[in-house]
C-alpha cells in the first residue's frame, strides 16, 4: 500500500470518460432490467406481446439479456476498469481520443444490438446474436479498448501490477477470445450469415463463449472490481494477497472449461458433458475463494457497516455471490 501512496506527483486522470460509463450503465441498466420485467410479464399475459413481430417474447428476450451484460455490465468494466487501471499504475489512460471512440464506439453497439434483434436479424446464438457488421465492429472497439488498458499497465509508474487489474486483464483477453472464435461466420449477406461450425461443434464453441461471457464478464470482471473497492472501502488492505494469486489463477483456469454442462444429455460426447460436470463442481473453490478474501478483508472494520451504505452493498453483493456460485 505505501508503494501505491508515494507517488511522486499529482497526475490528472481521465476521469471524464469513467463518468460517461458510469452514466450510460445507470441508463442502460434501468432500460434492460425495465425489459426484463415486461418480457417476465409477458409469459403470464401473453397478450402483452401485441400480436406483433418486434415485440414478441423471442425478439425482446435476445435485447433484454444483451442490454444487462453488455451495455450495463459493460458499461460498468469499462467505468471501473479504466478509473481503477489509473488508480493503481498512477498513469493517466494512454490516449484521450481513443478512449472517448471506444465510449462512442461501445453505445454505438449497444444501440445497434437491440434494433437488429428488434427486426429479426439474428445468429440465433445465445448472448451471440449479433450479425457479423455488429460483431466486427464490436471486435474493433474491443480491440482498442484492450490496447487502452494494456497500454496504461506498460507506463505504470510502480513496478507492482495491482491484483484488481489481473482479473481486468483476464476479462478482457478472454472475452476477446471466445467473442472471436463463436463469431467465425461466412456472411451471405449484409445482415444474414452462417456458422462456420456445424452439429455439435458449433454446440460447444457457442457454449463455450457462452458460458465464459458469464465466466469472465460477470464474474472475473466484476471480481477486479472487488478487489479494488472493498479493500478501499474498508480502509483495509486485502486480507489475503497469496490468496487473491492462487484464486485469480484458480479461476481462470477453470472457469474454461465449464461450458459443457450448458449441453448435458445433447448429442455432445459424453465424455465433453462428464468434463464441463467435473470443472464446475471444482468451480466451487475458487469462487468461495474470492468471496471469503472479500469478507475476511473486513475484519476489524465490521463497525463501519453501522454508517457507510456503501460497504453495505458491497458486503451484500459478496455474500450473494457466494451463495449463486
Amino acid at each position: 500500500m505505501s508503494e501505491l501512496q508515494n507517488s511522486p506527483e499529482p497526475i490528472a486522470y481521465n476521469y471524464h470518460v469513467v463518468r460517461q460509463f458510469t452514466l450510460m450503465t445507470l441508463v442502460w441498466g434501468v432500460l434492460g432490467m425495465g425489459l426484463g420485467v415486461f418480457i417476465a410479464a409477458q409469459l403470464v399475459w401473453p397478450q402483452l406481446n401485441f400480436d406483433l413481430p418486434w415485440t414478441s417474447f423471442g425478439r425482446l428476450r435476445p435485447i433484454h439479456t444483451n442490454l444487462v451484460i453488455f451495455a450495463f455490465g459493460g458499461g460498468a468494466l469499462f467505468a471501473s476498469s479504466f478509473y481503477i487501471v489509473q488508480r493503481t499504475s498512477h498513469a493517466r489512460l494512454i490516449s484521450d481520443r481513443l478512449a472517448a471512440l471506444v465510449f462512442w464506439g461501445w453505445q454505438a453497439a449497444c444501440v445497434a444490438m437491440p434494433i437488429s434483434y428488434a427486426l429479426g436479424y439474428t445468429t440465433s446464438k445465445e448472448y451471440a446474436e449479433m450479425e457479423w457488421p455488429i460483431a466486427l465492429w464490436v471486435t474493433l472497439i474491443w480491440v482498442l479498448y484492450a490496447y487502452l488498458f494494456f497500454g496504461t499497465i506498460a507506463r505504470r509508474r510502480i513496478r507492482h501490477i495491482y491484483v484488481g487489474n489481473w482479473f481486468f486483464g483476464a476479462f478482457i483477453i478472454v472475452t476477446g477470445m471466445v467473442h472471436i472464435i463463436n463469431h467465425a461466420l461466412v456472411p451471405v449477406g449484409p445482415l444474414k450469415s452462417y456458422s462456420l461450425y456445424s452439429g455439435a461443434t458449433d454446440a460447444m464453441v457457442q457454449w463455450w463463449y457462452g458460458h465464459s461471457v458469464v465466466g469472465f464478464i460477470l464474474s472475473v470482471g466484476f471480481l477486479g472490481m472487488m478487489y479494488y473497492f472493498v479493500p478501499k472501502q474498508a480502509g483495509r488492505p486485502i486480507y489475503s494477497y497469496r490468496l487473491s494469486i492462487v484464486h485469480f489463477w484458480a479461476i481462470i483456469s477453470i472457469y474454461i472449461w465449464a461450458g459443457p454442462h450448458h449441453l448435458h444429455y445433447t448429442a455432445l460426447p459424453d465424455w465433453a458433458q462428464s468434463l464441463g460436470m467435473v470443472m464446475s463442481i471444482i468451480l466451487l473453490a475458487p469462487s468461495w475463494g474470492g468471496m471469503i478474501n472479500g469478507m475476511m478483508t473486513l475484519s476489524g472494520a465490521w463497525h463501519k457497516l453501522r454508517t457507510d451504505p456503501i460497504l453495505r452493498f458491497l458486503v451484500v453483493s459478496l455474500a450473494f455471490y457466494g451463495m449463486s456460485t
